[in-house]
């Protein structure tokens, strides 16, 4: 009786300790995945999930620099620079020096950004209730716990 090579390797391979299936990455990615889509199709004025973020964001905060909305939002300096860009141009938003560090750029909702937020926010805890709408109330919680000790 010969032994197939092909079967070999295969076998050698269901054999390894590592799954992909299993692996933290892998699933993060797949959640990703659905939550991106659920986004998609629920979110108002196709805003993306960037755009959506600087503006929950600024309706958060207020105005504040350019930098510091990067920071609060963890996008880096030139995605933040791109999303206030697009958002400008779109009328969301508005940008100003700082009048005590002309080094700085302060962006601020405008009234259609204010209206538009104001829209959007409730979309976006429908989408976050979507996401999480497989697991129990304490599971959500726990999960949401969990995740955030990775941050």
């Amino acid at each position: 009786m010969s032994v197939d090579p092909t079967e070999t390797r295969h076998r050698r391979r269901s054999t390894s300790p590592y799954r992909l299936d299993e692996q933290v990455g892998f699933i993060l990615r797949q959640a990703a995945q659905r939550h991106t889509t659920i986004f998609a199709a629920t979110m108002v004025e196709e805003l993306t999930p960037t755009q959506f973020a600087a503006l929950a964001k600024l309706t958060e905060v207020g105005p504040c620099s350019q930098n510091k909305l990067g920071r609060l939002t963890a996008m880096d300096g030139a995605t933040i620079k791109g999303v206030i860009d697009r958002l400008t141009k779109r009328g969301l938003t508005e940008t100003s020096p700082d009048p005590d560090d002309g080094r700085l750029l302060m962006v601020a909702l405008t009234e259609a950004g204010r209206t538009l937020a104001a829209r959007a926010i409730p979309a976006g805890a429908r989408i976050t209730e979507e996401t999480l709408a497989p697991l129990n109330p304490d599971e959500q919680a726990q999960l949401l716990a969990l995740l955030g000790k990775l941050r």
